[in-house]
């Protein structure tokens, strides 16, 4: 079974948002009382709002064994005409009361009550069923439909269990969206497949977090637009302190956590923030462990089950170990999605020889930790005969004090191949390009400073604060 505590639990809290919450008894009736509306159905959507109604639904589409397409309520217009023509969903659930947009008119709408009586289980759908499909964010063309089988769900969430010594004694808080792997795959089915219980505050609040660590909650998760704002008040906000100190477990994810962020949580809590790695179509590949050595700055070591391998230009696999060669990651494991909807062309693009190519660039030192220097489309600028990772340069800017965010990009150079561009937004007084140029040249070295700057009020984000780089550049 997925979730074994809505038999074996009934009387403990297993969902709270905000002064709403559901015992794993309740949340059995009610998901299992929806469970049987959906069963036989082909394929339902659901209207991804933070609330009890979207965990319930997507609870109640895997007990039924109907895949479930969780649905970003910040869509645009095309891409959820292109997301409602591909995955052909037979019902969109809701929330009550919600305005759905005019695009979704032509599925039934089915608003999810939290009503239900007893009900008899269904049968454990198998092993390799569609559980879920999550749309990608479309950087390189459509949206496409990542198929996650129970297998891989499962699988993620126990290797997890293991590298974070997660059990049921562990309350989770967090603010993400329930649209994405994070923040309802590892944020809501994670705390339920372990017997534990979820915090969900809405909205995110640095407020909010020290309220609900310094009650119960044991673990946070949250992406690095969260920690840098945590980032920025701790060390003059006690109390958030004190909460941040007391909490078990600190897990960042969905982009890299900056160095320099890092060290100022750590500086004011003496907490050393986990940073993991995973994609829609893998889930979780590595991860720092809760009982083993922090290096900031890299996502740890492949988890249980997880096989990793960098490679070269060529595709051939890099065997040293030396903290700077740069090469592709590559994994294959039970972790992995079974397909993209609809496009068999696009599945097997994305293997090689039964690997998947994730297109994120890194390094791996003796003990096999992995460092992320981007993704091998926007990240890695060749420069000079230089192969250089963004994220290097972006860590070393941000130690500069007149540096409050930065996205590094190249762009083309008819000398260079490639030219460092930095987009900057300062803190304070704005520095000058050539004053940045010097202090990264001086932490790094002279071929990895920056040959331009501008200077932005904001960097574009998307809704897990991932940079929108393409915009950028363009």
């Amino acid at each position: 079974m997925l979730f074994p505590s809505l038999r074996t639990t009934p009387d403990k809290t297993a969902l709270s948002f905000g002064d709403r919450e559901l015992s794993y008894a309740d949340l059995a009736q009610v998901s299992g009382a929806l469970a049987e509306r959906l069963r036989g159905l082909p394929r339902v959507a659901v209207w991804a709002t933070s609330s009890l109604e979207t965990s319930v639904a997507v609870v109640a589409a895997l007990a039924a064994g109907v895949s479930a397409v969780p649905l970003n309520p910040k869509l645009g217009e095309r891409e959820l005409a292109h997301i409602l023509s591909d995955s052909e969903p037979a019902l969109v659930l809701t929330e009550p009361g919600v305005d759905l947009p005019e695009g979704l008119s032509s599925v039934p709408r089915h608003d999810v009550e939290i009503t239900g009586g007893v009900t008899d289980p269904l049968p454990e759908p198998d092993a390799e069923a569609p559980a879920l499909i999550v749309y990608t964010s479309g950087t390189t063309g459509p949206p496409k439909g990542v198929v996650l089988p129970r297998r891989a769900i499962a699988t993620t969430l126990d290797a997890l269990e293991d590298a974070w010594q997660w059990s049921a004694d562990d309350v989770l808080v967090h603010a993400l969206p329930l649209f994405h792997v994070h923040g309802l795959i590892l944020g809501i089915l994670g705390p339920l497949r372990r017997g534990g219980s979820v915090r969900h505050l809405g909205k995110f609040s640095t407020d909010g977090i020290a309220a609900a660590l310094t009650g119960d909650g044991t673990m946070m998760f949250g992406v690095p637009t969260m920690y840098h704002r945590i980032a920025t008040e701790v060390a003059d906000d006690p109390r958030l302190a004190e909460a941040l100190r007391g909490a078990r477990l600190l897990v960042s994810g969905s982009a890299a956590l900056p160095v320099h962020d890092h060290q100022q949580i750590t500086a004011a809590t003496g907490q050393q923030v986990v940073e993991r790695y995973g994609m829609s179509e893998t889930l979780m590949n590595t991860s720092v462990r809760a009982d083993g050595e922090r290096k900031p700055g890299t996502v740890g070591v492949p988890l249980g089950g997880v096989e990793l391998r960098l490679v070269d230009d060529a595709g051939a696999p890099i065997e040293t170990s030396d903290g700077e060669t740069v090469g592709e990651i590559q994994v294959r494991g039970p972790n992995l999605f079974t397909e993209y909807l609809n496009r068999p062309d696009a599945t097997a693009e994305a293997f090689a020889e039964g690997w998947f190519r994730t297109g994120d660039m890194a390094t791996r030192d003796g003990d096999g930790y992995i460092r992320i220097v981007g993704r091998k489309a926007t990240d890695i600028i060749k420069s000079g005969g230089y192969k250089i990772g963004a994220g290097e340069i972006e860590n070393a800017l941000l130690e500069h004090p007149s540096v409050s965010e930065v996205a590094v990009t190249g762009e083309p150079d008819d000398d260079l191949g490639e030219r460092i561009v930095a987009w900057v937004v300062p803190s304070g007084a704005q520095p000058t390009e050539q004053d940045l140029a010097d202090h990264v040249a001086r932490l790094l070295t002279p071929h990895k400073r920056p040959r331009v700057v501008h200077f932005l009020d904001s960097l574009p984000r998307n809704d897990m604060g991932k940079v929108m780089k393409r915009a950028l550049s363009a």
